[in-house]
């Protein structure tokens, strides 16, 4: 990488060009060489700074340093995942940033200070969900109202078909290999769609523990593994749909489910939102709207059972449809929406994957017959969703890519799915096809075996 920049010299008269100074030499490294969106000096500051840390025996698991240790550990993985040929550009960044770390804490190649301060950071202040209504709220404050209410009048028939005919082909190819049908709908096509772990692989294991009579853990050991081996089709899947968006962009809104109509695009209106208009109290009441109508959310799961983020999704609709909050706090939103899916996403997903994600039982999946029933049932929801959408006059990258969350692991898997997708826009819809999706999926098919098979 050149160490020079036009800035730098006088443009004027080539031949007697002011020589670049050291310190604007320095400056050029620090703007210009980066890992991630991190200044490669810093980078190799932070690594320095953990591995005194480390070496220490402790690494404190305060925000502070987790944020540094996160950043540094996070970014490393998407850089390495975004340079790969070939699969670089279709999602591998998100990959990697999930399941190396995965990998390394397996194998004990990570520190064990470092996954012990990650595990208790993540585990203890739930910074996954702090994410996910910063993006949720965001994403839908972005949004053109008219945009927004055709596409959530319209996303639910691309999902409702995807699984029909994603559970039929699954089926059809798990009885061609010789396998069961019980256990290719309930510990395999089922898991799939269950919305992710907390919402469905935990109540899937305890149905399972009540009504097949067998220990919740051995439940949870054989469905966890599918559930991540769905979602890492799924953000392959979407990797490969961004880029069949670019090459053919006809086919995508770049984030809008619906064509435009005439009125502003979505990303123009992102645009105008990060001009500078926007100070820094307005990006913090953005932040601060995000926070409580994440509480909110928290309140309605109380009272009606609604999972929190579902909740908070359809109060920012509704604020959104009935004009609730300025045009000034709608940029605020929009600037701590672009913020954390520009800052955050990788040092979240690092997270993940060293808390959650467990390598052996992924493994132990890994067999031919159990690849090929997820890949096509995969495969078969998110081609549906893309022909659905289309014939029904939506953009069908979009529609395919939120049929792809119906894969996905719970709030991280669309966190990662869209990453690779580069539709952090679309979290909204996201949600509402794996927590609603998942949850109507779940309770159907635990009421089906509960009366028709036990």
């Amino acid at each position: 990488m050149s160490t020079t920049d036009d800035s730098y010299v006088v443009p004027h008269n080539p031949s007697a060009a002011k020589p670049v100074s050291l310190k604007e030499k320095w400056w050029h490294i620090m703007d210009s060489w980066k890992i991630g969106i991190i200044p490669l000096p810093l980078f190799v500051l932070s690594g320095a700074l953990i591995a005194i840390d480390c070496l220490g025996g402790k690494l404190p698991s305060d925000i502070v340093v987790m944020v540094a240790t996160l950043a540094f550990f996070g970014f490393a993985c998407g850089e390495f995942g975004k340079r790969l040929p070939v699969i670089g550009k279709m999602g591998a960044a998100a990959i990697c940033a999930t399941f190396i770390p995965s990998a390394l804490v397996y194998y004990g190649w990570l520190p064990d200070v470092v996954v012990e301060s990650t595990t208790k950071f993540y585990k203890s202040t739930n910074i996954l969900y702090l994410y996910i209504c910063c993006i949720i709220v965001g994403s839908i404050m972005s949004m053109n109202r008219t945009t927004l209410i055709q596409g959530f009048l319209r996303i639910f028939f691309p999902m409702l078909c995807g699984e029909v005919v994603g559970m039929l082909v699954g089926m059809g190819v798990g009885i061609a290999l010789g396998m069961e049908p019980f256990q290719i709908f309930f510990f395999l096509i089922l898991p799939i769609m269950a919305g992710g772990v907390g919402e469905g692989a935990i109540p899937l294991s305890i149905g399972y523990a009540t009504l097949l009579h067998m220990d919740q853990g051995v439940a949870l050991g054989r469905v966890l593994p599918i559930v991540m081996l769905g979602s890492l089709t799924a953000i392959i899947i979407a990797g490969c749909l961004n880029q069949l968006g670019k090459r053919y962009p006809h086919l995508t809104g770049e984030g809008e489910l619906m064509p435009d109509r005439g009125d502003k695009p979505q990303t123009q209106t992102l645009t105008t939102a990060f001009s500078g208009k926007a100070d820094v109290t307005t990006i913090a009441s953005g932040a601060l709207l995000a926070v409580l109508l994440y509480m909110l959310g928290m309140l309605g799961h109380k009272v009606i059972g609604l999972p929190a983020p579902v909740g908070m999704l359809f109060i920012a609709v509704f604020i959104k449809l009935v004009h609730g909050v300025s045009p000034r706090l709608l940029e605020g939103s929009q600037v701590v929406y672009k913020f954390f899916q520009t800052s955050v996403t990788y040092p979240i997903l690092f997270a993940v994957g060293v808390a959650i994600t467990p390598w052996e039982e992924l493994m132990h999946a890994f067999t031919l017959n159990n690849l090929l029933v997820i890949v096509s049932t995969v495969s078969a929801l998110v081609a549906t969703g893309f022909f659905v959408g289309k014939k029904i006059g939506m953009h069908p990258i979009d529609v395919a890519i939120v049929s792809c969350c119906q894969s996905g692991q719970g709030g991280t898997g669309d966190v990662a799915i869209l990453t690779a997708g580069n539709r952090m826009t679309l979290m909204p819809f996201a949600q509402i096809a794996t927590r609603i999706g998942g949850a109507i999926n779940v309770s159907l098919s635990l009421l089906v075996l509960g009366n028709f098979l036990v």
